[in-house]
């Protein structure tokens, strides 16, 4: 069956890429529009739409979609942020998309799985209001909602782990094989095994978050079984677009790392390999002091990808050969493909509107896995269903 979906806050198209050729889009939006210029480059013009979700009504919405993705912006959610949450201006974008669903679902089109994707501390976020706010909008609106947390570690070697929240219908029939036996959280992350304790705990004395407690899924999502690339492989030898460090610029970072992080160094200098490792700049207050810091790591995963808003946020790539080490910024190509995006997709060439497009993305592999897994066996059935019906 091929299904149909919406994408929000599309970006680089990083969800369409996951769901793959076995689903149609029929609508994208992004109110960034050098993002929605990289996502036509790519996929084509015809669905994007750029705007302020804000503007947009259910007439822009073509037909009925079978899912709706969107990755809303992480920042007041992000521990990184200002801890604004759903509240804040960005993160808050979440509600003028959601009242769109809504007025979709009075019109009889409300998707049949919507599917939000965070960071892992949206679980957490105001104490875990913010979470069952999410949940309770989605309840309220006629869906039964469980949430996973996936690292993209288990599918490219960069450490990412996000919060996935899937939801479906009330009316949707949900194959036994899609839900962990006996409602047990036994597979559950335990920090969505934690969220839902929170909700339990709560609803107690907040009736309304009952209704989630009552409509809540411990979706079942295998691990995967494919061994991902490895850093070494996803590293340039010959770095296009992005210089080497001088000799006194890595100095300069390795005079910068803690102890700790020097003996990292000095435990991959005598390996003797070509060990690849990569490094975040830090600021770190001591005794009051704000210091930067350089954090390595030599472990065979990148760092999280984030947005370029400081040079702080540029992952650094670390060589050592034996006593040899030289450092230069990553690629925006090595990047794209820490994400899980093909070697064929078209980046922007300025560095940073590159970067940018790809630390705000979703990892491919994990968007495929869970098409494979909930998405795609979810619309079988009711197909299945359908055709014994008629």
């Amino acid at each position: 069956m091929t299904g149909r979906f919406y994408e929000f806050f599309a970006g680089a198209g990083m969800a369409r890429a996951g769901l793959g050729n076995g689903w149609k889009c029929l609508f994208a939006n992004d109110i960034d529009l050098k993002k929605a210029a990289t996502y036509d480059d790519n996929w084509g013009k015809g669905a994007m739409k750029p705007a302020d979700v804000k503007t947009l009504t259910p007439a822009d919405l073509p037909g009925a979609a079978d899912l709706v993705w969107a990755s809303f912006p992480c920042q007041d959610l992000s521990l990184a942020g200002g801890g604004a949450g759903l509240r804040g201006e960005r993160s808050g974008v979440f509600w003028p998309f959601w009242r769109l669903m809504e007025r979709l679902g009075a019109e009889k089109r409300a998707p049949t799985i919507v599917a939000l994707e965070n960071v892992a501390a949206t679980l957490t976020s105001h104490g875990g209001k913010d979470f069952e706010a999410l949940c309770l909008a989605l309840v309220d609106a006629g869906y039964r909602v469980g949430a996973r947390v996936i690292d993209a570690v288990q599918f490219v070697p960069q450490s990412r782990p996000r919060m996935f929240i899937i939801a479906v219908l009330s009316d949707v029939v949900i194959p036994d094989e899609l839900i962990e036996a006996s409602g047990s959280l036994a597979g559950i992350d335990g920090r969505v095994a934690a969220a839902h304790d929170r909700l339990v705990a709560a609803a107690v004395d907040q009736p309304d978050l009952q209704r989630v407690v009552d409509a809540w899924i411990n979706w079942a999502v295998p691990a995967p079984t494919a061994t991902p690339v490895t850093l070494a492989e996803v590293i340039e030898d010959d770095p296009v677009g992005v210089a080497w460090h001088s000799e006194a610029e890595t100095a300069t970072l390795i005079e910068r790392m803690s102890e700790l992080n020097k003996t990292k160094v000095a435990k991959a200098r005598k390996a003797g390999a070509t060990i690849y490792g990569t490094a975040y700049r830090r600021t770190r207050v001591q005794k009051g002091v704000k210091t930067v810091r350089t954090e390595v790591r030599f472990d065979g995963i990148a760092g999280c990808l984030r947005t370029p808003s400081g040079g702080s946020s540029r992952q650094i790539v670390i060589e050592v050969k034996g006593q040899r080490m030289r450092s230069r910024l990553m690629t925006p190509r090595e990047a794209a493909r820490l994400m899980g995006l093909p070697e064929g997709y078209r980046l922007p060439d300025a560095y940073n509107e590159a970067y940018h497009l790809i630390g705000d993305g979703v990892a491919v592999g994990v968007v495929d896995h869970l098409a494979r897994h909930i998405f795609d066996p979810l619309l079988d059935s009711l197909e299945a269903r359908a055709k014994k019906a008629a």
